[in-house]
């Protein structure tokens, strides 16, 4: 599709920024570059800014996509446009958590538990958290959950219990005081989970419109929802919960525009909470709605988008919108592109998706209309499967045949050799394997550079063991033991035998498991010493397979050039030039008891819930799911069926049946046509790339941090004092946010701000006692210094981004913008000696904030400065650099264009650098 011609529809949906809007969208619609079109059109109106938008999207990659492609028609269509920052784009958990954590003083300090870090603060605290206390109907018998077993229901319980339309007057006793114990925990430990957050939001939402008694940070709220949001957009629309909803509601509640997105024929996420019915009924339950279609699919073949549309229509009528998917791809179908196979084995069918992989492997393809043909390559095919449990023997005749594959999602992380090694370091140390047993296992990986080292990782592993040796127990940090042990071996990534690719993604595969002790510690940091270890090599035994099985892990800028192997569910909003769709056997796909949550009736009485049968799943959305998979493939289409090996696995399944009697769809391999291959050439795609502050310092000064670090995912450990300078930070957030609303604090009470703010979860008593001391010494000898400035606030906290290149922005947030006594503006930067040095901001930094403040207000500041919180530490107060300025943009492109090269190479010298001393064990050696 042409990003300058549209479709009537797509016209119509772009030009009508008046109506109330419903935009159905079928698969492959065009639909991201037509809300780019609108949204430009909004902001084109005179009087618009881009503070009065919102833009929800599914996901944050969505979100990074839909941004770029913004910025990009603005600056075609419009030019230039002040305050682009202030535009919310995004997932509604983060903007619930910047509201929050803008409007609700109390919140500052508040951690985000993810999926994983909840389980494991759930199972840690089993009573408090209400874990023990929940009940389940087991034949009619209330009996109570249990931990590790049960942890995962009793999240989903949570959930459903926070997120959707509950009648509490049909949920058993047990199960609601578990509710409020788990919700007491999180106010205790000061932390939001996802549910939380939208929670909390909404009813801090639902009090400013409904409540005249407002303090100022409420009323400064009231006043930006009134006034400000004028425009919302909610993409994935048929994915929204309950709760989502109520906030859509809340925010357009004093007549905001409202657009929604979706196509209910996607809707795949019920189990979860998705309600199915807010699209269908969106027309009846808004007023003077405008639906428009947008049917064509420019994205496959003729004979994709019928197979797909005739899936759809095997949903009964009452359950969906009618409408038709129409074909408008440059995509041409040709016999064959399409093939349902049934095999022998499972054996089979994965010898022969290898072996098509392999024929794919440089027939011409062309990605948009008018483009070159190109050779496809691994990633040009995705297998996607329902469970990626069923992919042993596809991924074992990958191995075979050296064909690169990538599998997404952590599910299989603990699978891998390189892993399988790393647990052997912790089985070794509670001496649950012998040295023997772990030199077998790292062996096994191909991952001992060095045989002469390996004494010195025994050495290591048995000091870390003498639990006895201090009464600090943040000297057992998990972290950095593994670190230490990766450093005993030498281990680095130009010491790991074999080429490139398999050094990159040993990498990766390393990191991840990085990134898996800071869960388990984050909860964990504080347990006795011995404990902890046990603890943490039971989790990696006995729960992490399970607990990171619906973990993703497409954290990095660069994806290496290997076949997918995917779930249907995360492959959403994905597209591939070959799509395998394998082991369409009956109870795998549609999956038996249709991949629905034991919570209800178990846990939940199924007439407590408003249409609580959805969480059971059924065939619809099976359905729904099976039409997502079809309409991933761009051309190459193949579905296959094999028999399991028991008794009953025999049966193929009604989608296999159902793609069989497509006239589009072939029965038997006639073959690949015998047309001349192109070299293999991978998809160039430009990631958008979205760079914070403090990983610019990494890459302006060590770009080969940057890459273990937010590429391969290597987290540095714990540090005891984390917290402390965030905490002095949201004091004085406070302090100026409430000086812009006219409530200026005193002097008198930095102690009770100190208490409300700074949050030191990982210090033992000694130390938690001497960082308040210092804090409220440092907030005090502020107002000594700065307090006649509250007043002179212009804002505090301030979220910038600077849009430097295509697909290449900064973002962060400026800690402060205040007028000087001079008539100057300055930019105001918090530093403190006891705040980590990663985080402390260079001149290249500072000159972005600058530059940041120039395109949210279209003005320019006059100085910048960097005001000390520490008794001896120096501010400065200096000019802002015009040559500076000038050059930052072509240094951050620059660095970005790094990036996208995977070019991280570093000349930096670590020996006296404090700032990496975490990962320098893994830094390469200097050549």
């Amino acid at each position: 599709m042409s990003e300058l011609a549209f479709t009537p529809s797509q016209e119509a949906a772009i030009g009508d920024v008046d109506s109330t809007l419903q935009l159905i969208a079928c698969a492959g619609s065009g639909k991201t570059q037509v809300l780019a079109q609108r949204i430009a059109r909004i902001l084109a109106q005179s009087g618009v800014r881009p503070g009065n938008l919102i833009a929800f999207t599914f996901t944050e990659k969505a979100a990074a996509e839909l941004k770029e492609r913004v910025h990009s028609v603005v600056r075609a269509e419009i030019g230039e446009v002040v305050g682009l920052a202030e535009m919310y784009i995004g997932t509604m958990h983060g903007y619930c958590l910047d509201l929050l954590q803008t409007y609700v003083p109390e919140t500052f300090k508040y951690g985000v538990l993810t999926d994983i870090t909840q389980q494991l603060l759930i199972d840690r605290e089993s009573k408090r958290s209400g874990l023990t206390t929940c009940t389940k109907l087991v034949q009619g018998n209330e009996a109570p959950l249990r931990r590790y077993v049960d942890t995962r229901t009793y999240k989903s319980a949570l959930s459903i219990l926070q997120e959707d339309e509950i009648d509490f007057s049909r949920v058993r006793d047990a199960v609601a005081s578990s509710l409020a114990s788990y919700r007491d925990l999180l106010g205790q430990r000061k932390y939001f989970d996802y549910t939380s957050m939208m929670v909390q939001a909404v009813e801090f939402l639902g009090n400013v419109e409904e409540s005249d008694d407002l303090t100022s940070s409420e009323r400064v709220l009231r006043d930006h929802v009134r006034d400000e949001v004028r425009y919302v957009i909610v993409d994935e629309y048929q994915d929204v919960n309950p709760i989502q909803e109520r906030l859509v509601e809340r925010l357009v509640h004093y007549g905001a525009n409202l657009c929604v997105v979706g196509d209910d024929d996607q809707t795949i996420y019920q189990w979860r909470g998705s309600e199915v019915s807010n699209i269908i009924t969106f027309a009846n339950r808004y007023a003077d709605v405008r639906t428009i279609e947008l049917a064509e699919n420019f994205r496959s073949t003729k004979g994709v988008v019928e197979l797909g549309r005739t899936v759809a229509e095997r949903l009964n009528s009452s359950e969906r919108l009618s409408k038709k998917m129409l074909y408008a791809s440059h995509q041409e179908w040709q016999r064959g592109d399409m093939l349902a196979l049934q095999f022998g084995d499972v054996a089979e069918e994965a010898s022969w998706i290898a072996e098509r992989i392999l024929d794919l492997q440089g027939m011409p393809f062309v990605d948009k209309p008018g483009a070159s043909p190109r050779g496809l390559s691994w990633s040009d095919c995705a297998v996607l499967f329902r469970s990626v449990k069923d992919a042993d023997a596809l991924v074992d005749e990958l191995k075979r045949r050296n064909i690169p594959y990538l599998i997404k999602g952590l599910a299989r992380l603990f699978e891998a050799p390189e892993i399988r090694a790393c647990v052997g370091l912790f089985r070794y140390m509670m001496d649950d394997a012998t040295a023997a047993d772990l030199r077998e296992l790292w062996d096994d990986a191909d991952l001992v550079p060095d045989a002469s080292r390996w004494q010195r990782l025994l050495t290591v592993l048995d000091e870390g063991a003498d639990f006895g040796k201090s009464d600090r127990w943040g000297t057992y940090n998990i972290q950095r033991l593994y670190l230490a042990a990766l450093d005993a071996l030498e281990l680095r990534e130009e010491t790991i035998p074999g080429d490139a690719r398999r050094r990159e993604l040993v990498m990766y595969q390393l990191g991840k498991f990085s990134q898996v002790i800071s869960d388990f510690e984050a909860i964990h940091f504080s347990s006795a010493p011995e404990r902890k270890y046990e603890s943490f090599l039971g989790f990696l035994t006995f729960q992490a397979p399970d607990v990171y099985e619906e973990s993703d892990d497409d954290a990095g800028y660069v994806q290496p050039d290997a076949v997918v192997i995917s779930t249907v569910h995360r492959s959403k909003g994905l597209q591939w030039p070959a799509v395998f769709v394998p082991f369409l056997r009956h109870g795998r796909f549609p999956m038996r008891g249709m991949g629905g949550t034991q919570v209800i009736p178990h846990i939940i009485d199924a007439d407590a819930v408003a249409n609580g049968a959805r969480y059971k799943g059924g065939v619809s959305d099976e359905t729904r799911l099976f039409y997502v998979a079809v309409t991933r493939s761009q051309k190459f289409l193949y579905v296959s069926y094999a028999p399991g090996e028991k008794r009953g696995q025999g049966k193929a399944s009604d989608f296999y049946l159902h793609c069989t009697a497509s006239s589009w769809m072939s029965t038997s391999d006639e073959g690949m046509p015998d047309i001349e291959r192109l070299d293999p050439t991978p998809k160039l795609e430009t990631p958008n790339i979205a760079i914070s502050f403090s990983e610019l310092k990494y890459l302006f000064d060590c770009p080969y941090q940057f890459k273990l670090r937010f590429m391969y995912g290597f987290n540095p450990p714990i540090h005891e004092a984390l917290g402390y300078g965030k905490g002095l930070h949201d004091v004085l957030a406070e302090m100026h946010k409430r000086a812009l609303a006219g409530d200026a604090p005193a002097r008198d009470e930095a102690e009770q701000l100190v208490q409300r703010h700074l949050h030191t979860p990982y210090a033992y008593p000694a130390l938690h006692d001497q960082l308040h001391r210092a804090a409220v010494d440092a907030v005090e000898r502020y107002f000594d210094r700065h307090g006649d400035d509250l007043t002179r606030t212009i804002h505090s906290e301030k979220q910038i981004g600077v849009d430097i290149a295509p697909g290449v922005s900064v973002n962060g947030r400026i800690d402060l913008i205040k007028s000087l006594e001079t008539d100057e503006t300055a930019i105001v930067d918090f530093k403190s000696t006891a705040r980590s040095q990663d985080e402390d901001a260079t001149r290249d930094q500072l000159a972005i904030y600058a530059l940041g403040y120039q395109e949210l207000s279209g003005t320019a500041a006059d100085r910048i400065q960097i005001l000390n919180l520490d008794d001896q530490g120096k501010s400065t107060n200096d000019p802002i650099d015009a040559d500076l300025i000038g050059g930052i943009r072509e240094k951050v492109a620059g660095v970005a264009g790094d990036i996208r090269a995977n070019r991280f190479e570093c000349t930096h010298d670590h020996s006296a650098d404090g700032a990496y001393n975490d990962l320098v064990a893994l830094m390469p050696r200097a050549r």
